[in-house]
């Protein structure tokens, strides 16, 4: 395997070799972030492509003041919470529309999530789990997912998301004290 340095330079004058080798390093975290996010496997893939072409077009604009998987798993993040935003005012829209009498379809999130990283007797667990993780604060449910779902390190998450680490701690707690909350009002 490359180092980064020599892949972001050979990324940089176009080599195709360099770019095949960051998918293959990157695909499946990206994949997995992005369907942490969205929870549909159709999205988080359009997405993990959206991510690998920002990657190629904007590698020439990464500084490397982080790693660059830390600069993937930014850009990861923002797509995924860029098409949720778009997904929910998409929502609005339907559901205003719907009360005025025109009969569009309302995209719902579905109700069988899978995550590849969940065992399948454990599904229904982590289906209520994903669906309570929904309903924490945008930077509570990125922080955790990046945590707790990702495996990054505190270091590596308040680099992803530009913040402390002391915060991105505050955060997991509130997300945490938050989560138990809610899976309790809904026993």
């Amino acid at each position: 395997m490359l180092n980064d340095d020599i892949l972001i330079q050979e990324l940089r004058e176009g080599k195709e070799s360099a770019f095949k080798t960051i998918v293959d390093n990157y695909q499946d975290m990206v994949y997995n972030t992005c369907l942490s996010i969205v929870k549909s496997e159709e999205d988080a893939e359009d997405l993990a492509q959206e991510v690998f072409v920002q990657v190629y077009q904007s590698i020439r604009t990464f500084k490397g003041e982080s790693k660059l998987s830390t600069w993937i798993y930014r850009i990861a993040t923002t797509k995924s919470l860029d098409h949720e935003r778009k997904k929910k005012r998409k929502k609005r829209f339907g559901f205003v529309k719907s009360i005025f009498g025109d009969d569009s379809e309302i995209v719902i999130n579905p109700p069988d999530f899978n995550h590849p990283g969940v065992a399948l007797d454990k599904k229904e667990s982590a289906a209520k789990l994903f669906n309570a993780i929904e309903k924490l604060p945008e930077n509570q449910k990125v922080a955790f997912l990046l945590n707790k779902v990702e495996g990054l390190s505190y270091q590596e998450v308040s680099d992803v998301m530009k913040v402390s680490t002391s915060s991105i701690e505050s955060l997991l707690h509130r997300a945490k004290t938050n989560l138990r909350k809610i899976l309790e009002d809904n026993l």
